[in-house]
C-alpha cells in the first residue's frame, strides 16, 4: 500500500512543464468481445515498452475503468516525444492503431479517443490532501504546500511549487 503523506502537498512540474494524455476506449457493444479485446490488451502493451526504456519520455500513468470506458491518464516529459512515439513506426503503438483501422474502423462496436494538454508552470493548481503521491505529483514531485503557496491563487500565480 502506498504511503500516506500527512497534509497538504502539490506537485512541481519543473520548468518545461508536463504533457497530460488523457487516452481510452469505450465499449460500444460489449458483447463483441472480439472488437474490443485486441484494443483492450494493445495499451499494456505500449505502456510496458515505454517503461522498460532507460530514458523513458512517459513519466508517469494511472488506469481509470468505468462501466463501458477505460481511460488511460498519462504524464510525458514533452509534447514532441508523446508525437514521435506515436508516429514511430517501429513502436507497439503503430501495430495497434494499424490492427484497429485493419478490424473495426468505423463498424461502431469500440470507441476510441485521446486528449492532449501541455501543462506549464503558473498554469495549473493541483492539491493532495493526506494522500500518497499521486497522479501529477507521483509523475513529477510531490511537493509540502508551502505558506506562499497555500491557497489555490497563490499556487495558479507562483507556478510550480
Amino acid at each position: 500500500m502506498a504511503k500516506v503523506s500527512p497534509g497538504r502537498y502539490t506537485a512541481d512540474v519543473g520548468a518545461d512543464g508536463v504533457v497530460v494524455f488523457l487516452i481510452g476506449m469505450r465499449l460500444n457493444h460489449w458483447w463483441r468481445i472480439d472488437k474490443w479485446w485486441p484494443v483492450f490488451v494493445a495499451m499494456p502493451k505500449m505502456l510496458r515498452e515505454l517503461a522498460a526504456q532507460p530514458d523513458s519520455p512517459l513519466r508517469g500513468y494511472h488506469l481509470w475503468f468505468g462501466f463501458r470506458v477505460v481511460m488511460v491518464q498519462q504524464y510525458w516529459r514533452s509534447l514532441d516525444e508523446l508525437i514521435s512515439y506515436a508516429s514511430d513506426s517501429k513502436a507497439s503503438h503503430a501495430a495497434a492503431w494499424r490492427n484497429f483501422n485493419r478490424r473495426i474502423d468505423n463498424n461502431g462496436s469500440v470507441g476510441i479517443w485521446h486528449e492532449t494538454y501541455h501543462v506549464r508552470p503558473g498554469e495549473l493548481e493541483v492539491l493532495y490532501g493526506n494522500m500518497p503521491a499521486f497522479g501529477l505529483a507521483a509523475a513529477t514531485a510531490h511537493v509540502p504546500v508551502t505558506a506562499r503557496r497555500a491557497s489555490a491563487r497563490a499556487r495558479l500565480r507562483e507556478g510550480a511549487a
